[in-house]
């Protein structure tokens, strides 16, 4: 069945080579977009990933905003889990000499014994006063490198990168890492040497608190409700729904209209005595056919792509992810050719040979 398939693609080459170029261009933009959604989802919660845990305790009231919360020492002693971590957290403006804008970035207050540390993928863990360790896209991004300095436009505190880490993102910033008590000590921060102040409590296992300070989230729910993130990915779904729905329809027609046009051929061989199925059949291989062609160039075109993006823009590959968006692409691309069997039962091979 799939001989008649091939034969006419390899004989009708400029016709189908215009097929596979739409299902191409259709299925590169699908992986793209894709690329995009998973890569702005992933940045905003990659720092939040690299704990592994299972819940987060925020001040009761802050509506899961973490830079928000503010827990004393007294009430995150309240807090029993089985394992578990303080971190501040607050968004900073940072300077420095060799870029002339300010530089945005979560700044992380934690203890490096606990894990909430980052893996280092360059230089060591900060150990001295008022050393950090940084994203690295952060350190790409601003021409930044070991031994250089972070400063603030309203303080004289200083900062002096010594690490660099990997996929440290929330809420589309990179992160920061510092000493807690450096963090406390910073004149841009909450807290201070006689009243220590976090953002939150992470813990593995089971958990416990007094609730009527603090409020227990699951990390997944936490996740789903920071700023933005649901509202985005939705939209990102709906707009990629839309594209392989549109593809569907595209291809559905310009395989009916090829269809139309070898009429009088499909009325010789339904005269020769060639099933209504076969030729179905082979319509349905050959739309297959296109597609798979289509979907891998574009999966291939996409990967190149990944590699040549500058590191300022969230694109990520999940191939998990395109490989059941490239198999929805395909199914509804066979279904848009299924269109045409009507036309072929519908044939008179008396009429078309005429």
């Amino acid at each position: 069945m799939m001989f008649l398939a091939l034969k006419e693609i390899m004989h009708s080459k400029f016709r189908y080579f215009l097929v596979i170029g739409l299902l191409f261009l259709i299925s590169y933009l699908v992986f793209f977009l894709t690329g995009l959604a998973f890569g702005l989802a992933q940045s905003n919660r990659t720092a939040i990933d690299k704990w592994d845990a299972d819940n987060i305790v925020l001040a009761d009231g802050v509506d899961n905003r973490l830079a928000m919360s503010q827990i004393t020492e007294e009430e995150w002693d309240t807090v029993k889990a089985d394992e578990q971590a303080i971190i501040a957290v607050q968004a900073m403006l940072f300077e420095n000499d060799n870029v002339d804008e300010s530089l945005s970035a979560q700044l992380f207050g934690i203890n490096k014994d606990t894990f909430l540390a980052p893996n280092i993928i360059e230089g060591k863990m900060f150990q001295d006063k008022n050393e950090v360790v940084v994203d690295e896209n952060f350190a790409i991004d601003n021409e930044l490198d070991i031994g250089d300095k972070l400063t603030f436009n309203n303080s004289d505190d200083e900062l002096t990168i010594v690490g660099l880490t990997e996929n440290a993102q929330l809420s589309v910033q990179p992160v920061v890492y510092v000493d807690f008590d450096d963090y406390q000590n910073l004149e841009s921060t909450f807290g201070s040497n006689e009243q220590s102040v976090a953002s939150a409590v992470v813990t593995r296992g089971s958990v416990s608190a007094d609730e009527e300070v603090t409020d227990i989230e699951m990390i997944s729910d936490f996740i789903s409700e920071l700023p933005g993130y649901s509202a985005q990915n939705a939209t990102f779904i709906l707009m990629i729904g839309f594209l392989i729905v549109i593809a569907a329809i595209v291809i559905g027609i310009f395989i009916y209209v090829l269809t139309l046009q070898k009429e009088s051929i499909f009325g010789i061989l339904k005269a020769q005595g060639i099933a209504n199925s076969y030729l179905i059949v082979s319509v349905v291989g050959q739309t297959f056919v296109l597609a798979i062609i289509g979907v891998l160039l574009a999966m291939g075109l996409n990967y190149a792509s990944s590699l040549l993006l500058p590191a300022a823009v969230p694109f990520s590959l999940n191939w998990a992810l395109i490989g059941i968006t490239a198999g929805l692409i395909v199914l509804f691309a066979i279904l848009g050719g299924l269109f045409s069997a009507r036309t072929i039962t519908k044939i008179d091979p008396l009429e078309a040979i005429g």
